[in-house]
């Protein structure tokens, strides 16, 4: 039927047109085309542009390019020297083009060349295995002037094991501040993780020593990687969230008055969601056990006493077994 049709398209093609012929008949024009043109197998071929340069005019231009007078000169000038002789090999893009597909363009300058930083990923499966630390600024009285709040935090518990407030940021006070909460908290050698950013205090010479020599591996964030050390962030955010906090200190005093108050608070008060609405301090010190069992035991009597106000028998919230900086994603299964 097709056959057929083509072939009244092309005996009425002469007499009103083709494109009058295809209407009367109802044919399409581009089928019909298609048709006359017969079978195409595969991709297109490209078809090359007649004023694409031929191999060896290809090769005369990288020649030239890399002559001993031109090998240290950019395109453009090459391009505008041979002008004035008198001679017109290809423009200055096709010259870049050339030698990029040869390899031959690239920054003459110096380039740093950092490796590849792995992203760290640390658990912990108990209090005192993680701490993360980091520096948050507090504004002072007047503008431009700033208090420094130095705060260690166990990453399971998201207790404060440590924190101080000071004019300014200094290794020797991080130093300090490390040692005594790690010998408060009576941490033995190769216990203890301990993340930070990649700030001047934090990678200092002072602190790697410390730790070295009490046996504490230290662990950095990713340059300009925030999510990398995600507890700290989120316990400065806490902070500065909270309703007290005043939009300046008048002294140095009193940024650390309200700091004792709220560490005290948070440590001690705040139910934190993500330890199961515990107090940092109940999971630091392993009581979070017995208080999962009051909760339950009076969700229980709830349920008992009205279980028609529930769709289900109501659990204590619980603390997660392990937590993670940057848990890795789980690899697919292989079937």
């Amino acid at each position: 039927m097709t056959a057929i049709l083509d072939a009244a398209v092309d005996e009425l093609a002469p007499i009103v047109g083709r494109k009058r012929a295809c209407e009367a008949l109802g044919r399409s024009r581009a089928s019909h085309y298609r048709q006359r043109q017969g079978p195409r197998y595969g991709p297109a071929i490209p078809r090359r542009s007649p004023r694409a340069l031929t191999a060896t005019e290809a090769e005369t231009v990288i020649e030239t390019l890399n002559e001993e007078r031109f090998c240290d000169k950019a395109p453009a000038q090459i391009w505008a020297t041979l002008l004035d002789e008198g001679t017109y090999l290809a423009s200055v893009s096709t010259m870049y083009r050339l030698l990029r597909q040869r390899h031959q363009v690239r920054e003459r300058r110096a380039q740093a060349r950092r490796p590849a930083l792995i992203k760290p990923e640390l658990v912990a499966g108990g209090p005192n295995e993680v701490w993360s630390w980091d520096i948050t600024k507090l504004a002072g009285p007047y503008k431009w002037t700033w208090f420094h709040l130095y705060t260690i935090l166990d990453i399971y518990s998201r207790y404060v094991v440590g924190w101080l407030v000071a004019p300014t940021e200094s290794a020797k006070l991080a130093e300090q501040l490390i040692a005594d909460a790690i010998y408060t908290n009576d941490i033995d050698h190769d216990q203890l993780t301990l993340h930070a950013d990649r700030g001047s205090s934090m990678t200092s010479r002072t602190v790697s020593q410390l730790l070295a020599d009490l046996g504490v591996l230290q662990s950095h964030s990713r340059p300009h990687q925030s999510n990398d050390n995600p507890y700290s962030e989120a316990q400065f955010k806490t902070l500065k969230y909270s309703p007290t906090f005043p939009k300046r200190f008048a002294n140095i005093a009193a940024a650390r008055s309200f700091c004792e108050t709220f560490f005290e608070y948070y440590n001690n008060e705040h139910r934190h969601s993500g330890i199961g609405l515990n107090t940092p301090a109940n999971v630091h010190y392993g009581l979070d056990d017995i208080i999962r069992q009051k909760r339950q035991g009076v969700l229980n009597a709830a349920y008992a006493n009205r279980p028609d106000r529930f769709r289900k028998p109501p659990q204590a919230p619980t603390v997660p077994q392990a937590t993670w900086i940057n848990r890795p994603e789980k690899e697919p299964i292989a079937i």
